[in-house]
């Protein structure tokens, strides 16, 4: 099992990001929102932005990392059926707000709910 992103799975550019806050779908839960947009690609890319002040860099990259293994670990049966719905990947940036305290299984949870929304 592979441990960690592929460089295709990894949303980096400023055009796509930007377009995902533009033409995006947004489900919100507590402490994080989810934004979803098609791309013309046959994969799902990903990105996770904590909110501007969140804390320091220690405390954003840590909640980043997290979010990055529960996203790695989401069963494959579940991102194999949003991927059959149709050939083309998704755009996925999820937004983590200060202030509510993850532990990995309640951060799991959350994510894995924003992540069934989107079917």
């Amino acid at each position: 099992m592979r441990k960690n992103l592929t460089k295709q799975e990894i949303l980096r550019s400023k055009q796509d990001i930007n377009r995902i806050f533009k033409e995006g779908r947004k489900f919100s839960t507590m402490g994080m929102r989810l934004i979803v947009v098609k791309n013309d690609l046959n994969f799902d890319r990903f990105i996770v932005i904590p909110a501007k002040h969140y804390g320091r860099a220690v405390d954003r990259n840590k909640i980043r990392r997290q979010v990055k293994e529960v996203w790695r670990n989401y069963p494959n049966r579940l991102r194999q059926s949003m991927q059959s719905e149709s050939t083309e990947g998704r755009d996925i940036a999820i937004i983590v707000y200060p202030g509510k305290v993850f532990d990995y299984s309640l951060l799991e949870s959350t994510i894995y709910s924003l992540l069934d929304k989107i079917n």
